[in-house]
């Protein structure tokens, strides 16, 4: 875990991390949030629909922008403010992500952050794109 403060952050900063999205995962997100929709729960449903597997969670994903500000960018001092996520692409089981952020701006009035982030795929694919607001404690 980093341990950024206020005025380590600067413009151009970066950290990245790799997940691979896994069934069991998969299964956790489901039991965390109830969502058992069949482009989720189901393969052959998926398939159907023209997909190679069930589809991965989009909050899914987007819990990795929480994973990179609490643990990377800035780290333990953070709280996050907002997150936007744009889902580029599916995602899908098997897959590993490449989640990384660069800092934008730092606001030492306000004690916070923007961070432009993203997420690609073992392809070179960007599936998400995002925009993380953070405070950092003092």
């Amino acid at each position: 875990m980093n341990h950024y403060t206020m005025a380590d952050m600067h413009p151009g900063l970066a950290a990245q991390f790799t997940v691979t999205v896994t069934a069991e995962k998969m299964q956790l997100f489901y039991q965390l949030s109830g969502d058992d929709s069949p482009i989720h729960m189901d393969d052959a449903y998926a398939g159907q629909r023209g997909y190679p597997g069930r589809v991965c969670y989009g909050m899914l994903q987007a819990s990795f922008f929480s994973t990179l500000a609490g643990v990377y960018l800035p780290g333990e001092h953070c709280l996050l403010h907002s997150v936007e996520a744009k889902f580029t692409k599916p995602v899908f089981i098997g897959d590993t992500l490449t989640v990384s952020g660069t800092v934008a701006e730092a606001d030492e009035t306000f004690r916070v952050v923007t961070i432009k982030a993203q997420i690609i795929n073992q392809h070179g694919q960007k599936v998400c794109r995002g925009l993380i607001r953070a405070g950092l404690a003092k």
